[in-house]
C-alpha cells in the first residue's frame, strides 16, 4: 500500500476531523497535507489496521495544531512585551526621530518598522534577511534602551 491509497482511504475522515478541530478550512487542510507528509517516514503506519492508522493521524494532526497554538500565544505574549509606553507616542515626529537617534541604526530601523509602518517580526525579518526570533531579540533590546532613555529624560 503507498501513501496515495492510503490518503485516498481515509481523506474524507481526515478532512472531516481537521475540520472540526481547526478554525477554519485552509488551516485544515494544512493539519492534513502536514499528516501525510509525516506518514511518509512511518512505514508501520501500513501495516496497522484502518482504525489504527485513522488514530495515528488524528493524534499527528492534534498534536500541529496544539503545537501551532502555543506557538501563537508565545509570540502574541512576546510581542505584547514590546509595547512603547503610552507617554512615548504621545510625541511628535521629530521628538520620535530623536529618541530613536539614541539608538544604533539597525535597531531603530527595527523600531520604525514594527511602530510606524507595523510591520510584524516576520515580516521584518524577511526584509533584513534574519530570523523572525533575531528580529524579535532586537526589538526587546531597542525598546529597553528607549525606556531607558526616557526614564532618564522624565528624572531631569
Amino acid at each position: 500500500m503507498e501513501v496515495s491509497d492510503l490518503y485516498e482511504k481515509l481523506k474524507v475522515d481526515l478532512h472531516r476531523f481537521a475540520l472540526s478541530i481547526s478554525r477554519h478550512e485552509h488551516e485544515a487542510n494544512d493539519l492534513v497535507q502536514d499528516a501525510v507528509m509525516k506518514s511518509l517516514k512511518e512505514s508501520e503506519l501500513y501495516n496497522l489496521p484502518e482504525y489504527k492508522q485513522k488514530a495515528w493521524f488524528y493524534r499527528v494532526m492534534k498534536n500541529k495544531l496544539i503545537d501551532e497554538r502555543r506557538k501563537e500565544k508565545r509570540l502574541s505574549e512576546w510581542e505584547d512585551d514590546f509595547d512603547i509606553p503610552a507617554q512615548a507616542l504621545t510625541g511628535n515626529h521629530v521628538e520620535m526621530a530623536e529618541l530613536l537617534s539614541h539608538l544604533p541604526a539597525e535597531l531603530s530601523d527595527i523600531v520604525f518598522k514594527r511602530y510606524w509602518l507595523g510591520l510584524n517580526s516576520k515580516e521584518i525579518g524577511r526584509q533584513l534577511e534574519l530570523p523572525a526570533s533575531t528580529i524579535r531579540y532586537k526589538l526587546h533590546k531597542a525598546i529597553n534602551r528607549l525606556r531607558l532613555i526616557m526614564e532618564m529624560e522624565e528624572d531631569k
